[in-house]
């Protein structure tokens, strides 16, 4: 699963990797709430970048997709993740994967290793340190008792690559931006691109174990620290 990960781009950085420019080549403006984040966890707002009135945006989603037909918001701390081998045809998610695919810019993901010591923490992304994209899904509910509506995502994930496979079982999809359109905008899910990223390039590496706490959210959290 991936329960956690980082977003650190700037928005010039998303809006160039994003391609999020008006019919007039400005950039749009920045939402209120978009701040470089190191913990980003279930349940918490993050950008996402969605095809929208035939245009892409971005735009604050909480993490947890919530059905329209859910009952409560309660279901949201279940779908923090979506498989790929069942996003198809699971009812939390099947209208959505049809038509409402999303891209989920970050900076990289934490997993967490069985260890006799207990569960570290290490950080999965690219050696050049690059942004890249997950694979997620977004959804509108509507509370049926405050009246409020709620935009939430899911993340979909995968068989691990060779590189999170020393870490974990699953790890993120990810999005190569030559898929980035078709994702996005493809009137059949493009299944195909739902499977681990070619490992070259990526690297793992242990980061502290303060990235346990939701709370905590701070840079000292990517660096690297001596293997346990």
């Amino acid at each position: 699963m991936c329960g956690r990960y980082t977003h650190l781009l700037t928005w010039r950085q998303i809006v160039e990797l994003y391609q999020l420019l008006d019919p007039e080549g400005q950039p749009p403006v920045a939402p209120n709430d978009f701040v470089a984040r190191y913990n980003i966890a279930p349940t918490q707002k993050a950008p996402v970048v969605r095809q929208r009135d035939g245009k892409r945006e971005c735009a604050m989603l909480r993490w947890g997709l919530i059905p329209s037909w859910a009952k409560d918001a309660k279901i949201a701390y279940k779908t923090i993740n979506a498989r790929a081998e069942t996003v198809a045809t699971a009812p939390s998610y099947r209208a959505a994967f049809k038509a409402r695919r999303c891209l989920v810019p970050t900076s990289g993901f934490y997993e967490w290793q069985k260890t006799p010591g207990g569960k570290q923490p290490y950080l999965i992304g690219f050696k050049d340190g690059r942004a890249f994209s997950f694979a997620g899904l977004w959804e509108t509910w509507k509370d049926q008792a405050s009246g409020e509506t709620v935009e939430t995502y899911t993340i979909i994930t995968c068989p691990p690559n060779e590189v999170a496979g020393r870490i974990h079982d699953r790890m993120p999809v990810i999005v190569d931006p030559s898929d980035f359109d078709r994702w996005l905008r493809a009137a059949e899910p493009p299944a195909d691109l739902l499977r681990p990223y070619p490992a070259a390039g990526m690297t793992a590496y242990p980061v502290s174990k303060a990235v346990n706490s939701p709370a905590k959210d701070m840079p000292s959290l990517i660096e690297r620290i001596a293997s346990p």
